[in-house]
């Protein structure tokens, strides 16, 4: 067996040129270069049993670091200065290595490796196959491949990603989570980007992506890449934080029936099948291959139970007039007012009273927690040419889950299709076509509901009146009523009756003493809260009875309010939105460099029927001949929202491929804003055969989204609105506090504002890294960043008030509206982070991470969206393939340890507040028997059951144990 490897090679070349001199010359736009002529290598490496393409096979230029990984298909391309004839060193687990050599710039390469004996110096050459795409990339790109999504101890592949190095996942419920990087994280995680071959996986109505509930099915997927941080310039104006790239099985490569089940806690039953085959010409050249896919998910989903008052609650859950939960909407403290137990009145004519809050309903009474997932996809793929694929492609999502954005919102029956067509040379053009269609079905949003269901029995004002008349004895259900005497500035004899009542209250206390009376009060707790309990069940009940949960009443309420949009004073949220998209590009290789061009258009046709967006109804009146006039047609404004965008790309390898510069330059226009351009720059350099140090400059830009620019979501207290024309006179709230605190109110007091209209928001990185395998055996990867962010786009918090003209220190109406704006403030972040991978053999590694993530500027701005993102975190794991352990053979395992600092999750009012440091243990245990083709697993998901909050608002997510069967028939 030959004894070449990956780390024996030559002493690298001596650099040629002047490194500094090179770098300044790439900084400031590559200059002019004089370079010898390159040549292209291309092949295949395949194994000589079957034939079949060997994925991840390392192949060297003898005697330079210089070098490519064959893909899916076996293939590769590099490029090499070196003279013909060019000696190549191929290399693949469990098979020999060998010694090709490439005498012609016209001979195709096809190596057949024979299968041998591993041995730990092979494993070297392996692991760095494993990781040399990542060592080479100008970015930072966490990744897994076919083989980690098996072997996750994770319940499925998507929860995995939350274990790799600088990445936050956030559980809003089973079917929904989120991945965000770099800091800003959000339940709606619009500064990322999905995509699925390429195509953006996002919901157009919503412009983020929901997880993987609409996403591919985990038997299709081929790999993961995480690509981390501000990516405009490669991506598109949507890839403001990092991308998330997936990329299926490609039916001419990967064929054959998979069929996976798993069952596991919480009623958990998932089903999964893969079908692909390819079809020969008459000269036995495949031709034609489609695949179809079929995966369905049911579980019993966690429930959103935490019944703690919010983080900014006035008042704890010992309050005896009720408290504002997290979970429990409908309860916050707005009967009173904005003074509801704080003015002078209250307390003087009100002892006892305080702050009291309206009884609300309770997530669990309002959302369905039935996770129902269906996915099916197909796809055609025809060869025109030898390398070049035709393909069809389309994909079907259907469900019910929960989603957390402004409010918890319940999705329920929505509808997901996603179109493409495309053709394709890879690693040399493509021409995409996709179109994206969703219809939200039966979704309403929860909060909301609990404010209509107690609006169908009386409004706040009316409740809250109830609930202080009451108290003040005005009602002659008062078992401690008495008629009203004249007590101190006229208060009422019932409360005063009902202190009186109490063995410790002073007789000789009159004229009454309010301060006596709060005392006496608040030394009798139980009677306080017994108080509370009639004026609440008073208020619930005086005339129209409270819809009480489980009642007939209650869910004919419930079914009509979430039946009727939005718009016509329901919960329900219409969004039929489309988005059509058309994506080119093409590289060019003369003989000085690699360049890329390309160009993307993009429409949007969001149709919302005026309950999410401003396309609201409008009318065409007709006169009659009585002269009255009458409605006779009816039709919403239609809202299109298109963009363009185009880039170009270098890229030039020097000194023999040791060193790397990449510049890429985007320009994006949104119908509603400017050009904006976005770039980046980066420079990859091998120290050596092992050490591999990079730099880069980076840009990313966000266009506001169709909420940003169009929203009108009336939620009953307030109306969230997108702002393309500015706001004025908007009344602070904070002033409008003092002015009702004050007595006697003075208009004055108040102070108004206004919001410029949004623009897009900027990011600027620079980034700096260093990647090697140290000891043959010990992969680092180790970066550090620095950003600063401009024109953050978040919303501002106003009121539209009007005064009397008659009285002008009288407020007559008054509406709040949160407005779309950006930030008046810079916002610099940094981070570092640190992964490390162990391979003690072919057989078992040791892997870890650990990430730094901080706000480097305080910022009084409250435009500022929240940081959300925990200082510190690491993972450390463990796994094995293919081991013998207590004799049985074919055995795997993995095991993972996450510890996450606690941190404030600051989202809408109603969901900010502290997320605790917490940590999760996930293991699985795999056992493949070959003869079947078959694997079992055993794994579990936060092994401990720590039932841990990932997002405020949200559920607390405990242990999700599982046990997987997949077959694979006829695969390869």
């Amino acid at each position: 067996m030959a004894k070449n490897y990956y780390y024996s090679v030559g002493k690298v070349r001596s650099l040629s040129f002047d490194l500094k001199r090179y770098l300044l010359v790439f900084i400031l736009g590559f200059g002019i270069i004089l370079v010898s002529a390159q040549v292209t290598i291309e092949g295949e490496v395949m194994s000589s049993d079957d034939g079949s393409a060997l994925v991840g096979a390392t192949i060297l230029v003898k005697g330079t670091t210089n070098g490519a990984y064959s893909n899916e298909n076996g293939k590769f391309s590099l490029k090499t200065n070196k003279p013909f004839p060019i000696p190549l060193f191929v290399s693949y687990i469990g098979y020999d290595t060998l010694t090709y050599i490439v005498t012609g710039p016209e001979q195709k390469v096809k190596v057949a490796l024979e299968r041998g004996a591993v041995t730990l110096d092979e494993v070297n050459i392996f692991t760095s196959a494993y990781v040399e795409r990542q060592k080479q990339s100008p970015l930072s790109i966490e990744s897994i491949s076919i083989n980690g999504i098996k072997e996750t101890p994770s319940a499925n592949f998507y929860d995995a990603l939350g274990s790799l190095k600088g990445v936050d996942l956030t559980s809003a419920s089973i079917g929904f989570k989120v991945i965000n990087t770099r800091g800003f994280n959000s339940s709606a995680p619009v500064r990322s980007l999905q995509i699925i071959d390429g195509v953006d996986n996002q919901a157009p109505g919503l412009n983020f992506s929901l997880g993987n509930f609409l996403g591919a099915s985990e038997l299709d997927v081929e790999k993961v890449d995480l690509i981390v941080g501000a990516s405009s310039a490669f991506y598109g104006p949507n890839a403001f934080n990092g991308v998330i790239s997936m990329g299926t099985k490609n039916p001419f490569q990967h064929r054959g029936l998979s069929v996976m089940a798993r069952v596991g806690e919480r009623n958990l039953g998932e089903f999964s099948m893969r079908y692909a085959r390819a079809f020969a010409n008459k000269e036995g050249i495949d031709k034609l291959a489609f695949k179809v896919n079929i995966y369905y998910l049911r579980a019993d989903d966690w429930e959103a139970d935490n019944l703690d008052p919010v983080d900014d609650s006035k008042v704890q859950a010992y309050n005896p007039g009720n408290y504002d939960a997290v979970n429990r909407y409908g309860d916050e403290n707005l009967n009173g007012g904005i003074n509801n137990g704080t003015s002078v009145n209250d307390q003087v004519i009100n002892p006892g009273l305080g702050r009291w809050h309206r009884t609300g309903y309770q997530e669990l009474d309002l959302v369905d927690y039935n996770t129902r997932n269906l996915k099916l996809s197909a796809a055609v793929h025809y060869k025109v040419a030898k390398d070049v694929e035709l393909i069809a492609a389309s994909n079907f999502g259907n469900g019910t889950t929960v989603m957390q954005g402004d409010n918890r919102y319940s999705l329920k029956d929505i509808l997901f299709f996603q179109n493409r067509l495309e053709i394709r040379k890879e690693n040399k053009f493509f021409l995409r076509a996709y179109a994206t269609n969703e219809n939200a079905g039966n979704s309403y949003d929860a909060v909301f509901t609990a404010f209509r269901l107690q609006e169908r029995v009386k409004d706040d004002i009316t409740w809250s009146t109830d609930y202080r008349n009451y108290w003040a004895g005005l009602s002659t259900s008062n078992q401690f009523y008495v008629p009203p005497t004249q007590g101190v500035n006229g208060l009422r004899g019932g409360m005063r009756g009902r202190v009186m009542a109490l063995e410790n209250f002073p007789k000789q206390s009159i004229p009454y003493q309010f301060d006596v009376a709060n005392s006496v009060l608040a030394g009798n707790i139980d009677s306080l809260t017994a108080w509370h309990a009639l004026a609440r069940n008073y208020a619930d009940n005086y005339q129209f009875p409270r819809l009480v949960p489980g009642t007939p009443e209650f869910q004919q309420a419930f079914d009509e309010i979430t039946s009727t949009p939005i718009s016509r004073g329901g919960t329900r949220l219409v969004d039929r939105s489309s988005l059509y998209h058309l994506h080119g590009e093409y590289k060019f290789q003369p003989k000085w460099a690699e360049v890329t061009v390309g160009a993307n258009t993009r429409i949007y046709a969001p149709i919302s029927e005026g309950s999410i967006f401003s396309d609201t109804l409008s009318y065409v009146w007709q006169t009659q001949p009585d002269g009255t006039r009458v409605k006779v047609d009816s039709s919403f404004n239609q809202i299109i929202n298109w963009e363009v965008g185009a880039y170009t790309g270098i890229q030039k390898k020097f000194a023999d491929g040791n060193l790397t510069l990449n510049a890429t330059l985007r320009v994006d226009k949104n119908q509603n804003f400017n050009f904006v351009p976005s770039y980046a720059v980066s420079a990859v350099y091998n120290l050596n055969e092992r050490d591999v140090i990079r730099i880069a400059l980076s840009s990313a830009i966000r266009n506001p989204t169709l909420a940003d620019q169009y929203l009108y979501y009336d939620v009953g207290r307030a109306i969230l609105v997108g702002n393309l024309n500015g706001f004025n006179n908007l009344a602070d709230t904070s002033s409008l506090r003092q002015y009702f605190e004050t007595s006697p109110q003075d208009a004055s007091l108040v102070k108004y504002f206004n919001i410029k209209p949004v623009q897009p928001e900027k990011v600027q990185t620079i980034e700096v890294g260093y990647r090697s395998m140290w000891f043959n055996k010990l992969y680092v990867d180790a970066s550090y960043y620095f950003s600063r962010y401009k024109d953050f786009l978040g919303y501002n918090i106003g009121v539209d008030v009007r005064f009397s003209p008659t009285f002008p220190d009288i407020l007559i109406a008054a509406q709040p509206y949160r407005v779309a704006a950006n930030a008046t403030d810079v916002v610099f972040t940094q981070g570092a982070s640190l992964g490390l991978s162990y391979f003690i053999s072919p057989i078992y590694s040791v892997n870890g991470n650990y990430s730094w993530n901080r706000l480097s500027s305080q910022s009084d701005d409250p435009i500022i969206p929240a940081y959300n993102t925990p200082e510190h975190k690491f993972n450390i794991g463990v796994s094995a393939r293919n081991a013998t352990i207590l004799k049985i053979k074919d055995v795997g395992f993995s095991v993972n340890y996450k510890w996450i600092q606690g941190f404030v999750f600051e989202g809408s009012p109603q969901f900010t507040g502290q997320i605790p440091t917490y940590d999760l243990l996930d293991l699985q245990v795999n056992k493949r028997v070959p003869k079947i083709k078959t694997t079992f697993k055993l794994g579990a998901s936060n092994v401990l059951n720590n039932k841990v909050y990932q997002l405020y608002g949200g559920p607390r997510v405990g242990r999700m144990g599982y046990f997987t069967i997949l077959t694979e028939l006829d695969t390869i």
